[in-house]
């Protein structure tokens, strides 16, 4: 999170650029990923299709007050997209650059690990968590004073999720990372970074970085303690099975998919051996695999599937082909 800036020009498409390159090495390419930078990146370049629908900086601003404030007066105040939305905003395009060239990092490597749709609701779950603690600590430290410096303090920026991301990315790693020039453990990674970002550039949100890392320990935490039961995953791969709904019904009319048929339990111009279940060319007469003749109608004769032994199907093969 970020508390200030201003505008730079051509960074933008430097972050393309390196986006591309590093998608164009992958065999997969993340979308998740993808479309993640996608979308901060709109949203900061408002183009003219979005402009009517987005809100403004000033609109999105992570204000603890303010949120706490609209939480007790919800009838009143409904205003909850701050919560939530000032996570997408950034201030200038090196305060974007940066966060979308650390996700386009972090992200590679956790979504390839984990797979789509587990990484899409990890990122949604650590969004959520990482901006509630980050208010529950705003909200915690009045009791010492510190309404000036953190409870008014207005925030933007996708960091805080980066650190939660980089907590998740570490947590079972023995080896050294750099933070900044500094060799330090990778699982300490993010805190060392807590501490140095800190030094090193001013008008950052300390809060915001503290509540994402929290966020990223209590994600694994939960997880674990959970068993792997993830009731999201199990619902955005429902969606995901619904959405795909047309696509499998269009592909049901018959079509091979390996060693699977999706019509009537046959396949058009296949034969399935009887001793083998080998599946042949409804043009070949004998068995490709075990030499069984096939019975002229597109299966091998029941008596020979139910008298012919392993080890005669086993010499079979090695006369066919030659070899064990």
């Amino acid at each position: 999170m970020e508390r200030g800036g201003r505008r730079g020009g051509g960074m933008v498409g430097l972050l393309v650029l390196q986006a591309l390159s590093e998608y164009g090495r992958l065999d997969r390419k993340p979308p998740v990923t993808a479309g993640l930078i996608a979308a901060n990146t709109l949203i900061y370049l408002r183009p003219k299709f979005l402009d009517p629908i987005l809100p403004t900086l000033n609109q999105v601003w992570f204000n603890p007050h303010l949120i706490v404030k609209l939480l007790i007066w919800l009838e009143q105040n409904k205003d909850l997209k701050r919560l939530i939305l000032s996570a997408l905003y950034h201030t200038g395009e090196p305060h974007l650059v940066y966060n979308m060239l650390s996700l386009l990092w972090k992200g590679i490597q956790l979504e390839t690990a984990m797979g789509s749709v587990e990484f899409a609701t990890m990122v949604a779950a650590l969004l959520g968590m990482s901006q509630g603690i980050t208010l529950l600590l705003a909200k915690f430290l009045l009791l010492f004073d510190y309404e000036r410096a953190y409870y008014n303090e207005y925030a933007v920026g996708f960091s805080g999720v980066l650190f939660a991301m980089k907590v998740v990315l570490y947590s079972q790693s023995d080896s050294y990372t750099y933070v900044h020039g500094l060799m330090v453990p990778a699982r300490y990674a993010a805190w060392a970074e807590l501490v140095l970002i800190q030094m090193l550039v001013p008008g950052v949100s300390f809060l915001g970085h503290l509540g994402g890392i929290l966020a990223g320990i209590s994600y694994l935490y939960l997880r674990g303690a959970r068993s792997g039961f993830n009731p999201c995953v199990k619902l955005m791969r429902g969606v995901t099975h619904l959405l795909c709904w047309p696509l499998r019904f269009l592909n049901s009319s018959g079509r091979v998919f390996g060693r699977g048929t999706l019509q009537g339990g046959e396949t058009p111009g296949v034969w399935s051996c009887g001793a083998c279940t080998y599946e042949n060319p409804s043009l070949s007469s004998v068995c490709e695999m075990c030499g069984t003749q096939s019975n002229g109608d597109g299966f091998a004769p029941t008596s020979t599937s139910e008298s012919i032994s392993l080890e005669e199907l086993r010499q079979r093969r090695v006369q066919r082909f030659g070899r064990w």
